[in-house]
């Protein structure tokens, strides 16, 4: 949370006093010391090296990419989720993930493209607001086209910011599809159970007439 706070700062206040542009530059670059620090040695610590990387891909890309790297805030969210475990299935606890994902990069893809712009002759994003419906047009893959980067640097941020998108619409997807074969799945096993309480009813109902038709013919005296 504080390296999202030093990243963004300097961007939305470009009159920022050079002091404290140059005390954010240092905390930016020792927290993501931090962050390479804690990922070496949880890699020294992991009993499998190879079973570790394979299993945190996404910490080693977030501490390589620095767009992505606010991204360790939804340690938060996961943490939040596991407090609240008893309450929240897995897939809330997923939807809260994605929600947090969705709302962190289309903010700090709107902050990147904002800094890579704001400098350009050329550039059509000049504000946070512009910057802002850039990043929801472009993380919705919806991509009006009325702003776009215009840089190099800017243009990297939209690249990462579309691959941030299709990936996060993906997994939304993914999960309204397994909540809908889920539900559907739990009502036909419900029809299912049904009709086989309704077999075995019909059947202890025969059973019964079966007896008492039986008992009416032994009671009826014989000539």
């Amino acid at each position: 949370m504080l390296f999202l706070v030093v990243y963004a700062w300097p961007i939305l206040d470009p009159d920022l006093p050079p002091a404290l542009v140059r005390a954010s530059s240092i905390a930016n670059i020792t927290i993501w010391i931090g962050f390479g620090a804690d990922y070496l040695v949880r890699l020294t610590l992991a009993p499998s090296k190879r079973r570790f990387l394979r299993t945190h891909i996404l910490d080693l890309v977030v501490l390589v990419l620095p767009l992505l790297r606010p991204l360790r805030a939804l340690r938060v969210v996961t943490a939040l989720a596991r407090m609240n475990r008893a309450s929240l299935s897995f897939r809330g606890q997923t939807t809260m993930y994605v929600v947090g994902a969705v709302t962190l990069l289309g903010f700090v893809g709107a902050l990147a493209v904002l800094d890579a712009e704001r400098n350009s002759e050329n550039a059509n994003i000049a504000s946070f607001g512009d910057a802002l419906w850039w990043a929801s047009t472009t993380i919705t893959t919806v991509g009006y086209g009325d702003r776009f980067p215009t840089t190099t640097e800017g243009r990297i941020a939209g690249v990462a910011l579309m691959i941030g998108g299709i990936a996060l619409v993906g997994t939304i997807t993914a999960a309204l599809a397994s909540w809908f074969v889920e539900h559907i799945g739990s009502v036909e096993k419900a029809n299912a159970e049904t009709q086989d309480e309704v077999a075995s009813l019909v059947a202890e109902l025969k059973a019964i007439r079966t007896e008492l038709a039986a008992a009416k013919d032994t009671s009826q005296p014989e000539g």
